[in-house]
């Protein structure tokens, strides 16, 4: 009988790329993927860490699992294992623990999937986490977005942030061989390709190299395709890329921008790279030279230090920006971080308060980009699902988009024009608008 495996990945989009890569070891090792609700052989959980809630989940998932199938083989691997391995350990029934060097050996490292075996823990120190795989992962059916990681690590000591700790130094590998696995990609079908990493505007500062070169290469590979860069630190969003980006119809129409705080106190504190001065000159510098840029921006609410007087002042500089929508995030302690020792901690109902407030400014913002996008032309890459008739597809500048359902629209980069909303999301009703723009 096949055995069968099933995965579950927290965090961010890396961490799913990177599930998927270990995904198709399994496949290629004969078992079958099945459904994490269901039952199991193997679980595989790929965990995150960048908020206490989501080691919290992970042991949740950990014991949901061994609901499911007491007698599975239980591996916990990603950025939890990798800083809390004793912690996880003491978690009844885990298998397996493995660290971000090893989460792409467990073939190696665990030959057979014995649960009377005793459990085993393989984690490198954090200094030892060097190596770089290639992962990417599709985000809906029919093989249309992937998720491409060029770029793993940071050299970035922000304050609130263990991401450096469990993923080590910054690092990517060189750019024959990232475009080898791009090719890969288009050649596999899809049409969109998100570069994605721990730092992706870092990508190539060790060998040589650098994130607008390596997009110069990838553009000139032949094709129907477009380019989205995931996220972006601010000061490593240089004039070539925005310039480069404005010209290419391969570039997609859209940048996610971490902006942390509206605070210069609060930036200084978080030791980030830019001050509030820098960041509202770069977005209006993007406004200015890409027609209907989508621009989205992280906010952290709640930080040690952060005054209501902060916090207004973080809620009014976003209020004035012309920016596409917000990823709000709320504070929270984490171990061996330098805010978990900074003075001045935030109340949990008021960090609650401030994050809800800018969620409700986020969605005012995206509501106010959509209805600005009315009548205009955009060029959308359709998903292959029937939802209730409804086609859903993301436009070039990251506006969601819905339409009849048409086969012949699937996976197709189409140009159409925007007719109007349903709720939050935009409309294009008549299919006689639309010309594929594919090859």
């Amino acid at each position: 009988m096949t055995s069968k495996v099933a995965f579950h990945t927290l965090g961010c989009k890396l961490n799913f790329s990177e599930t998927s890569t270990i995904g198709t070891q399994f496949v290629q090792k004969g078992f079958d993927v099945v459904d994490f609700k269901g039952k199991a052989d193997v679980y595989v959980i790929n965990t995150c860490t960048v908020t206490e809630n989501a080691n919290r989940e992970c042991r949740q998932i950990i014991r949901r699992a061994l609901r499911n199938n007491p007698n599975a083989y239980i591996i916990v691997t990603g950025c939890y294992a990798q800083l809390k391995p004793e912690e996880i350990k003491e978690i009844g029934g885990v298998d397996a623990i493995l660290g971000n060097n090893e989460k792409f050996e467990i073939f190696s490292l665990i030959p057979e999937f014995n649960k009377d075996a005793p459990s085993c823990v393989h984690v490198s120190a954090t200094e030892e986490l060097d190596k770089f795989n290639f992962a990417y992962s599709s985000d809906s059916l029919g093989r249309t977005r992937a998720f491409f990681k060029i770029q793993d690590g940071c050299d970035y000591k922000c304050t609130f942030c263990t991401i450096p700790l469990a993923r080590g130094k910054s690092r990517s590998t060189n750019q024959d061989e990232v475009i080898g696995e791009f090719k890969k990609l288009i050649d596999s079908g899809y049409k969109e390709i998100i570069l994605t990493g721990v730092n992706v505007g870092d990508y190539g500062k060790k060998i040589g190299s650098n994130l607008y070169l390596l997009l110069k290469d990838l553009l000139s590979v032949e094709g129907d395709f477009r380019i989205r860069i995931s996220s972006i630190e601010p000061n490593l969003l240089t004039d070539d890329i925005i310039d480069l980006t404005a010209s290419s119809p391969k570039m997609a129409k859209h940048f996610h921008i971490p902006l942390q705080s509206g605070s210069n106190k609060m930036l200084q504190l978080m030791q980030r790279r830019y001050s509030i001065e820098d960041y509202s000159k770069l977005i209006n510098k993007l406004i200015s030279r890409i027609e209907n840029v989508g621009i989205g921006v992280d906010v952290i609410v709640g930080s040690p230090g952060e005054t209501e007087r902060d916090y207004m002042d973080t809620y009014e500089f976003i209020k004035e920006l012309p920016v596409s929508y917000l990823h709000v995030f709320t504070y929270s302690e984490r171990p061996n971080t330098k805010a978990i020792e900074m003075n001045g901690s935030v109340d949990f109902l008021e960090r609650k308060s401030r994050n809800n407030m800018l969620r409700i400014l986020s969605e005012k913002k995206r509501t106010a980009f959509y209805q600005k996008m009315i009548n205009k032309e955009v060029t959308v890459l359709f998903e292959d699902e029937d939802h209730d008739g409804f086609l859903y597809g993301w436009s070039s500048n990251y506006v969601r988009v819905k339409h009849p359902y048409n086969k012949n629209l699937v996976n197709n980069l189409t140009k159409t024009k925007i007719e109007g909303m349903d709720g939050n999301i935009c409309t294009v009703l008549n299919s006689n608008q639309i010309t594929s723009i594919a090859g």
